[in-house]
Order: structure tokens, then C-alpha cells, then sequence
């Protein structure tokens, strides 16, 4: 595995000048951006792949990991309800260790196979569903039971890893090669291996929420205007969408219950009742109800 490699590069790091540390490691997360982009492809095919499944039923968007990678993976799941309005019922997270791991290392967790399996099955994770497995490693056995359980199971499956041909990648339908290569803390994958899959998992999530109709123009029509700042963005998005006036658009806000799409189609005089009816009719896709 390439991400467990000593770079000779960096031999004697701990006795370079801190400037020079630090120029290594941002060296070395540039690589990891260009990591991602030799993986647009396969990122769009998931994307794409995950859409469609997600756009036929009221399947879950699971994210499956342990350690760095299992973090990484929530904390991209978790902004995607205050960002794009993506239903959190329509979300879950299988973390090796369970919540508690998000702030507290569990390494052994990530070796129990049977445990990655049998939560699966707990979940009910099925045909309706994408599974979205994220591993440095690729073979970390709890994620990759997984994923495979998942798959058996009729989920359409990611697999992100950042060493080739490993049985993450293999074992999904759609596997995400993120080649990093040796850290320069060797080891360390929170380090290039981390950005990477920060970056992947970022850009997979965003398309697969604009090919769900998340998004309007380049607009976050899901917005859930939940405090004062995400309540003045909204209005702003219900203005810009709607020609209408600031003060027009923060009143129709209200009455949409915080929902801008809603507010959107209320200003172009629709009925709530009516509007509500389309919107989920097209998914949430404002586009679809306005064209």
C-alpha cells in the first residue's frame, strides 16, 4: 500500500526548519488535489449512478468508514441537510466505534468485519439506497463488509480509497481511485490521503445535490433558513429568483415557512397548497415546477 510507504524524500523531517516542514506539506496536499482530478470520471459516474437511484425512490444516502476516513465521510453527510435541505431521515452514518468516535479515536473498531456487516443489515440498507464506503487504505475490514454486504443487498455502492486495486475499490460498482501516494509522515492519512477524500466526497455530494434539483442556477434553493445569516441568504436567493423586492421576498419567506423554494413559487402566484403539491411531486426540484 502505497499510503503506508517511508518517502525517502523526507527522511530526517523532524530536523528541517519549520518553514521547510511546512512547505512539504502543503507540496504534498497539491498532490492530493491532483489526485482528485485524475478521479473526475469515476466521481461522475458515482454521482450520476447515485442520483438516479435516489431520484426513483425515498432511498437513504449512507456513508460508511472508520477513523479519519469514517469522520470525513459524516462530516460531509452532516452539511448536507442546512446546505441543500436534504432530508436527514434520508440520511445515515455507519461509523466504525459508533458516534462516539467522531471525538474520541476507536482504531481497533475498524478491524471488526462482522460488526461493519451486521449494521448494515440493522439499517435495512436496500435496493432503494447509496452506499458511499471511504477507506485510505481500501481494506479496512469494517468498511469493506460493509460495502459488500450493502451491495448484496441491492445498494448502489461508492468505494473511495487512495490505494489501487484494493478490495474497497474492487468490491463497489463504482470504485474512486485516489492515488496520494507516501505521506510525508509516513502513515499519517489524515495528511494527503485526508484532503483528498475531503475534496472527492465534496464534489460527489455537491453533483449528485445539483442532479437532484438541490440547486437552482448555481443558487442553494434547499437552504433551511434556521438562524439570522442563513435567513438573509435565503431571502436573497427568493429575491434573485424572483425579480421581486428584498421586503417582498423576506415577507413570502415567512409565509413559506422558511423554504425558498416554496417562497419562490408563492411570489409567482401559486397557492401554498398548490405549490407544496408540485414541489414534492418534482422531488423538491424548483426548476422542474417552474418549467
Amino acid at each position: 500500500m502505497t499510503t503506508e510507504d517511508v518517502a525517502l524524500r523526507y527522511r530526517g523531517l523532524d530536523t528541517w526548519p519549520s518553514s521547510e516542514i511546512l512547505e512539504a506539506l502543503l507540496e504534498r496536499n497539491f498532490s492530493a488535489l491532483a489526485a482528485v482530478r485524475a478521479a473526475l470520471g469515476a466521481l461522475e459516474r458515482a454521482a450520476e449512478g447515485a442520483a438516479a437511484r435516489l431520484r426513483a425512490g425515498p432511498g437513504r444516502l449512507v456513508y460508511a468508514g472508520a477513523g479519519t476516513s469514517g469522520r470525513l465521510a459524516v462530516l460531509d453527510a452532516v452539511e448536507l441537510a442546512p446546505t441543500f435541505g436534504w432530508p436527514n431521515e434520508r440520511l445515515l452514518y455507519l461509523l466504525a466505534g459508533g458516534e462516539g468516535a467522531l471525538v474520541r479515536s476507536a482504531e481497533a473498531a475498524e478491524d471488526e468485519a462482522e460488526a461493519g456487516r451486521r449494521r448494515v443489515i440493522e439499517a435495512g440498507v436496500g435496493p432503494d439506497d447509496v452506499f458511499v464506503g471511504v477507506a485510505a487504505s481500501g481494506r479496512t475490514p469494517f468498511t469493506v463488509a460493509a460495502l459488500e454486504a450493502a451491495r448484496e443487498r441491492g445498494a448502489f455502492t461508492v468505494g473511495l480509497a487512495n490505494n489501487p486495486n484494493t478490495p474497497l475499490l474492487l468490491a463497489a460498482e463504482v470504485g474512486v481511485l485516489l492515488e496520494t501516494g507516501p505521506e510525508v509522515v509516513a502513515g499519517s492519512t489524515r495528511l494527503a490521503a485526508g484532503t483528498a477524500q475531503k475534496v472527492a466526497l465534496n464534489l460527489f455530494s455537491t453533483l449528485l445535490m445539483i442532479r437532484l434539483g438541490r440547486v437552482y442556477s448555481n443558487l442553494m434553493v434547499g437552504v433551511q433558513a434556521t438562524n439570522a445569516k442563513l435567513t438573509r441568504r435565503a431571502a436573497g436567493i427568493v429575491a434573485e429568483i424572483s425579480g421581486r423586492r428584498p421586503e417582498e421576498a423576506e415577507r413570502a419567506l415567512e409565509r413559506a415557512g422558511g423554504d425558498p423554494r416554496l417562497a419562490v413559487l408563492l411570489l409567482k402566484g401559486h397557492a401554498p397548497d398548490e405549490a407544496r403539491a408540485a414541489l414534492e411531486a418534482a422531488g423538491g426540484n424548483l426548476r422542474e415546477v417552474i418549467g
